[in-house]
């Protein structure tokens, strides 16, 4: 597992190329037949990819890291698979999903164990957690449940359906909101003008593109802003003080998920197009 230690915004804005990427990009986290994991102390978000092959997978636990039993034991868990068909298995019950389908998995949960139904072809389960004070019922969440929110428009370049999976309306969790956002053709702009939420920090995982398509990851604080290249399957960790934008060579999807003080998908602090620098 690896650990990553929070930034202040002032030491962030000594960054070069090489110490942006290594301390805000998750470059690989699909490896079959393997689990990988990411630990950041922003907010304590852990940032799973899980790609079983042969064998179901699960995550480990160490107690000298978490101080519990079992993963879960003081976690909530959002599941996306951005692969082949899959299982996840939860104390015995088995929770099937397809492409872009969702699970959240609520506190307590013991024993954890993902599945591919083809090895050729394998399940790449997308796994946000983050700690929880109480249980919430854990449920399936097929993308056809997802609550659809359109925005943008053609001239703007940013025409795209947000489908909020874990929120509010759809499912109750502790604090994590997690969904995913698909961009229409032509459209390359995942959100300007930019934002800030101090209330909450974010993890991106930007997936659909092409192997010569690039996203503009965009952050920094509205007056002192810096970009990060990101290509297909790879993830940014956002801080609260950083802007939330990006813009690609072409269309693109990209996973979002929210962790903090609450669960309003449009508590956001606006940076005018005058505000970035």
């Amino acid at each position: 597992m690896e650990i990553r230690q929070p930034v202040h915004p002032e030491h962030g804005k000594s960054f070069d190329t090489a110490k942006l990427r290594k301390e805000f990009l998750i470059k690989e986290l699909f490896i079959p037949g393997k689990s990988t994991m990411i630990y950041s102390h922003i907010d304590r978000i852990v940032i799973c990819g899980i790609c079983p092959t042969s064998t179901a997978l699960g995550i480990e636990v160490s107690r000298d890291i978490f101080g519990v039993d079992f993963f879960l034991e003081r976690r909530e868990l959002g599941v996306i698979n951005v692969g082949g068909n899959g299982t996840v298995n939860v104390d015995g019950k088995e929770y099937p999903l397809g492409y872009k389908d969702g699970l959240y998995v609520g506190m307590g949960g013991r024993k954890l164990e993902f599945s591919s139904e083809d090895k050729e072809s394998p399940a790449k389960f997308y796994c946000l957690s983050a700690s929880a004070h109480r249980r919430c019922p854990t449920q399936l969440l097929p993308k056809s449940k997802a609550r659809l929110v359109k925005l943008g428009s053609d001239k703007a370049c940013n025409r795209r359906v947000i489908h909020q999976l874990i929120h509010p309306e759809v499912v109750e969790s502790c604090q994590l909101a997690m969904g995913f956002t698909e961009l229409a053709e032509g459209s390359v702009w995942n959100t300007m003008p930019a934002h800030t939420h101090e209330r909450r920090m974010e993890v991106y995982f930007y997936f659909e593109l092409d192997p010569d398509q690039a996203v503009f990851h965009l952050m920094g604080q509205p007056e002192e802003t810096r970009h990060i290249v990101t290509r297909n399957e790879q993830a940014i960790i956002s801080p609260s003080w950083s802007i939330h934008s990006g813009v690609g060579t072409g269309n693109y999807s990209f996973i979002w998920g929210m962790v903090g003080e609450n669960q309003t998908f449009d508590d956001m602090d606006g940076a005018s197009m005058n505000d970035l620098a």
